[in-house]
């Protein structure tokens, strides 16, 4: 078996890394500036409006898990789990394309269940 990170796979960890640890801007350096973004409320495109959806959720934080981290040289797949005061888990997977060394496309993926019955939007069955 080979232990060797792909290109992709090192960056995506840092940015996974850095904004779960607090650090939205350490995480944005790896981040390309036009980049695209598919998010559960939309299609985000530059990195001012990622950094205005992931600003909050991500200072918001208590802790994360990851559970698993695949990658090629163009791309990283990673599965994690986050809570916050109000969510105790919200599992989640991103799937990014990175070319010469910086993310240009994102694509989120994540449990909105957990947060609608923190609002009490729904009831659980």
């Amino acid at each position: 078996m080979n232990d060797t990170r792909s290109t992709a796979l090192e960056v995506a960890l840092a940015y996974h890394d850095a904004w779960t640890s607090g650090d939205l801007d350490a995480a944005l350096t790896h981040v390309a500036d036009d980049v695209i973004c598919a998010a559960p409320p939309g299609l985000l495109t530059g990195v001012a409006a990622l950094r205005g959806f992931m600003g909050p959720f991500a200072g918001s934080l208590t802790g994360s898990t990851l559970f698993a981290a695949f990658g090629d040289d163009d791309h990283a797949l990673i599965m994690y789990d986050t809570a916050n005061p109000a969510i105790s888990s919200a599992p989640a997977a991103e799937l990014h394309l990175v070319r010469e060394g910086r993310i240009r496309e994102i694509r989120i993926i994540f449990d909105r269940l957990p947060f609608a019955l923190a609002r009490g939007d729904v009831t659980p069955a």
